[in-house]
């Protein structure tokens, strides 16, 4: 019996319920519990957009799971009438693949945060994108770690004054986005809490993907670490300091659309639009290029590595590969294993047929 069959089979099964889903609103989203994180805290615009994302999927509730770790961001999946799970720091990723892999039919979400994921659960992280398990991560990145009142975390950027570093912070931040592309992401995207329009395509983009899709997301921590991503959230420096991308679209930003983004080679470029450079001369954003989006990702520092330019931040779809799931390969070997060997037995493989005499 092949995957296909096995999701045929579902699809003929489930069909009446499928035909007949109740049409949501984002509001029915929404849990009977209280939400508790500070106020003002940006934690609430990215719960707001992922219920009002929820109807547009075409799921019933029932088929909806939030898997969460430990940290701030991680009790997200209270405040989301679906089923879900608060699990254990780091390892949601763990707990997700076995949940996809079993139950394939799942819309399985994974909320998490920069500690809670690239700290303990680093490893966990990197395997999930590895293996492209068909899950949906969204990573809270505030760049401090909030629920234990205000250490530096592995995105902190260097010199962070904070209750762990008061000397400022010698670490070198981790860059998510590199680090996913590095672990052979399938779907590496951005957002910012402060853009709830743009957020929710982010949203609706990760769920679309067959694959794990990684969707960092800036968000403000209004207490221990307020204004980290302001040149970049507030209106009047974003026009300047974030790019937009879209597939197919050369790469302009500024206040006047005036300025874009070339290539010399595989060296990157801000040029300005006028006389000498026109929307036919700049960099052309292929979500299919990997080594392009590497470049992107490197837009994080100050300066893009190599070069002594000051580049703005990207927001949007940074690379998306269609490419086998982990969950359709394994159901596709238990499928093998049923048809050339037949159902198996748990009893009998628990007694076994073999002894063994220590002597």
């Amino acid at each position: 019996m092949s995957v296909q069959t096995v999701i045929d089979d579902f699809i003929i099964k489930n069909a009446a319920d499928l035909d007949n889903l109740p049409e949501y609103s984002g509001k029915e989203f929404a849990s009977d519990q209280d939400v508790r994180w500070c106020p003002g805290c940006g934690d609430y615009t990215i719960l707001k957009q992922v219920q009002n994302a929820m109807p547009e999927l075409g799921l019933a509730k029932k088929d909806i799971v939030f898997i969460s770790g430990i940290g701030c961001s991680s009790r997200f999946p209270y405040y989301m009438d679906t089923f879900g799970m608060h699990s254990i720091h780091g390892r949601a990723p763990a707990i997700a693949t076995g949940l996809k892999v079993s139950r394939s039919d799942l819309s399985v979400w994974i909320i998490t945060g920069d500690g809670d994921s690239l700290s303990i659960g680093a490893n966990h992280f990197a395997q999930l994108l590895r293996r492209n398990v068909n899950v949906n991560l969204l990573l809270f990145n505030n760049q401090i770690y909030g629920l234990t009142k205000g250490q530096y975390s592995p995105a902190s950027p260097e010199g962070s004054v904070t209750k762990s570093s008061p000397y400022g912070s010698i670490d070198h931040p981790f860059n998510p986005l590199a680090f996913s592309l590095g672990a052979n992401g399938t779907f590496v995207a951005r957002a910012m809490d402060r853009d709830p329009k743009h957020l929710k395509e982010m949203i609706l983009r990760s769920h679309q993907h067959n694959g794990a899709s990684m969707l960092e997301i800036y968000q403000n921590c209004v207490v221990f670490n307020d204004g980290a991503f302001e040149l970049f959230t507030d209106k009047k420096s974003r026009p300047t300091e974030a790019i937009y991308l879209e597939d197919g679209e050369p790469l302009i930003f500024g206040k006047d659309k005036n300025k874009g983004i070339r290539l010399d080679g595989l060296r990157p470029e801000v040029v300005e639009l006028g006389d000498q450079f026109s929307k036919d001369d700049l960099w052309v954003h292929d979500e299919k290029d990997q080594t392009k989006a590497y470049l992107l990702s490197r837009f994080f520092e100050q300066n893009a590595a190599g070069s002594e330019e000051h580049f703005p931040r990207p927001f949007g779809v940074l690379y998306a590969e269609d490419k086998q799931t982990y969950d359709d390969g394994v159901n596709m070997q238990i499928a093998h294993a049923k048809e050339t060997q037949g159902e198996a037995d748990l009893d009998a493989l628990l007694e076994g047929n073999e002894t063994w005499e220590v002597k």
